[in-house]
């Protein structure tokens, strides 16, 4: 007779006592739940769209395609800067410098087109480039300094507003090429350019990080960096590399912001940092929950686009954006902690935030 001390779990082998109705509950549940917790913010986004397209006060505009597509060009530049976060995120560093890059950078890209007189190209060069040096800098003082990245982004955000003030003479730059903003306001096969631009940088990102050596290093080093650092892993070089990479994306944002809006200024990219992690920390609750990926952040940018749109139109007034957008940060954050924990720990009963 075997005398096996092993123990069933009580979710998945329920005890033969409970009634049938209650077994099947109990298995209907554990079937159920991997769904809700890989699609729920998905099905959640599907949700709101129908509510908004049937609620009386917004029925009439916002389940339009007209409203879609201003909603896509709108969100074009927070996807990039939302996207420039995500690199080094997956490494588990934070670049809160990403919204003043995108000010900085319009500011270089109007500039070099303007005063300067630069050809259009060099002034997008020129918009991406300081984004990419600044990134350099990041790294380099995270990674080789070994300082926290909260501290040292932080400090170079606050940097980067005040020297963007000083910069364009606390003016507002205008006069940028025509053939810029009509990139920023046109269409091509009916969809808007930016959008076209946002679709190519997700792709790229999303083969960075999900397809190369380079990604699974980004990977490894956000789950594990000591183990990461005994197999021989460039820790550093590769941190360095994220918050580049994040830097010339913040940079590209930021010439799509002025291609948008045909003026730059200082302090106008920072609206975007909050979302923007909104955003990847929704999506971690997603596709993969309790990771960063592209397809969750994108995920996350619309929830947030299209519950903003959807209460703009039904008449809600001003303060409820950051309201919401701070509420959805902090139960995004908590969401993703217990995620997390229980990825790793493999526990779905004790969670740790």
């Amino acid at each position: 007779m075997n005398h096996s001390t092993e123990q069933l779990d009580p979710v998945r082998a329920p005890s033969p006592d409970q009634p049938d109705g209650t077994r099947s509950g109990v298995h209907w549940a554990a079937s159920i739940m991997p769904i809700v917790e890989r699609f729920g913010l998905l099905i959640l986004l599907v949700a709101v769209v129908v509510f908004f397209a049937v609620y009386p006060a917004t029925s009439q505009i916002f389940p339009t395609m007209a409203n879609f597509k201003n909603i896509a060009a709108n969100e074009a530049v927070l996807i990039v800067v939302a996207l420039a976060v995500l690199v080094p995120m997956v490494a588990h560093r934070f670049d809160l410098s990403a919204g003043a890059v995108v000010a900085l950078a319009s500011i270089a890209a109007a500039k070099a087109t303007t005063s300067m007189e630069l050809p259009l190209a060099v002034g997008v060069v020129v918009g991406i480039g300081v984004g990419l040096v600044v990134g350099l800098v990041n790294g380099a003082l995270i990674a080789y300094c070994r300082a926290n990245s909260l501290v040292i982004t932080l400090g170079m955000s606050t940097l980067l507003i005040g020297a963007g003030a000083y910069w364009s003479g606390y003016q507002t730059l205008v006069g940028v090429p025509q053939s810029l903003t009509s990139f920023g306001s046109g269409f091509w096969l009916n969809v808007p350019k930016s959008v076209w631009l946002v679709v190519c940088v997700a792709l790229g990102v999303s083969y960075l990080l999900g397809m190369t050596v380079y990604g699974r290093r980004l990977l490894s080093i956000g789950s594990n960096e000591s183990a990461a650092n005994l197999v021989g892993m460039p820790v550093q070089r590769t941190v360095m590399t994220a918050f580049a990479v994040s830097g010339g994306l913040a940079g590209l944002a930021g010439v799509l912001l002025l291609a948008r809006t045909g003026s730059a200024a200082s302090g106008v990219g920072t609206g975007y940092l909050l979302p923007a992690l909104a955003a990847i920390f929704l999506g971690s609750t997603t596709i993969r929950p309790g990771r960063f990926t592209v397809a969750g952040t994108l995920t996350g940018v619309f929830f947030v686009a299209v519950s903003i749109n959807g209460l703009t139109l039904a008449g809600t007034e001003d303060w409820v954006e950051p309201v919401f957008n701070g509420g959805a940060v902090i139960v995004a954050v908590a969401i993703s902690s217990l995620l997390t924990h229980r990825r790793l720990t493999g526990s779905p009963r004790q969670y740790k935030c």
